[in-house]
């Protein structure tokens, strides 16, 4: 999702620095629309204003975040680090310390709207921060979102993201279950889908996905191995925090099933495969 995004940045006349952790991909990457390619994370964030990632999971935040040949290294005092990676609320409020400590900034900034709404611009971005440097990167990740909203201090982006994948979780189980009784009970599912997407069944989901599970097709869109590795990080604060979530840990499950039917890779909508 970053090669788009930065390249959002590029078409809004941004000069774009760009570190990825396979080389080629960077060089790519300025092949097809400017800018520069970085040897390491510090060398990327050096005389740059804002500094961006998105990476995969904790530990690839920490490793191109911090140490010497970190962005945290290499940037100047008051530089802003918007970190778009889902990972935990823990993690955000210690890039926050460790960006305070030398005098920088940290914005947690996990989105959604998956690759598709990386690629069309259209993402929604959660943010944990102080106010002012939001207010500064705001009109910035712009570029390549619909909304950009601040919801409280550092972690707090990351919070609101567990939300959304625990709400996002039980819709996709129900729509599947519905879409599998709709089958069973002999229904044509694609009029029926058409109609209640008219009332209050209506969602993201089943505009987006309903089709593609009634045809089966799942090689595309939000992977399941990330669905999981959010959902872990859900039920992790959940525990910290004593949410009771029965219905998002049962999903959870639901979706290793998945991985053991060699699913890791399908789509999240593939959760009716377990019902056929």
């Amino acid at each position: 999702m970053g090669g788009p995004m930065a390249r959002h940045l590029a078409a809004a006349g941004h000069q774009v620095t760009v570190y990825n952790r396979t080389a080629e991909r960077a060089r790519r990457w300025v092949a097809q629309n400017g800018g520069r390619v970085a040897a390491t994370p510090r060398q990327a964030a050096e005389d740059s204003e804002l500094v961006f990632a998105c990476v995969g999971n904790d530990d690839d935040v920490r490793a191109i975040a911090l140490g010497e040949q970190g962005t945290l290294a290499g940037m100047k005092r008051d530089t802003i680090f918007v970190d778009h990676t889902t990972a935990s609320a823990q993690l955000a409020r210690e890039l926050y310390e460790h960006a305070r400590a030398r005098g920088l900034q940290f914005v947690d900034a996990p989105v959604s709207g998956g690759q598709s709404g990386a690629e069309a611009g259209t993402l929604t971005i959660m943010c944990g921060a102080d106010a002012a440097p939001f207010e500064s990167v705001r009109p910035v990740c712009m570029a390549y979102a619909r909304a950009v909203t601040r919801i409280g201090p550092a972690g707090a982006g990351q919070l609101a993201k567990m939300v959304n994948q625990i709400c996002i979780a039980g819709v996709v189980q129900g729509l599947a279950e519905g879409i599998a009784f709709g089958q069973k009970a002999g229904l044509d599912v694609a009029l029926v889908l058409e109609v209640i997407s008219k009332g209050a069944a209506q969602s993201w989901q089943m505009d987006n996905r309903g089709r593609t599970m009634l045809e089966d097709r799942f090689d595309f869109g939000f992977a399941v191995d990330w669905m999981r590795k959010d959902l872990g990080l859900v039920l992790d604060a959940a525990r910290r925090n004593g949410a009771r979530l029965p219905l998002t840990a049962l999903v959870d499950q639901f979706y290793a099933d998945i991985q053991s039917q060699g699913g890791s890779r399908w789509d999240t909508s593939s959760l009716i495969r377990r019902l056929r």
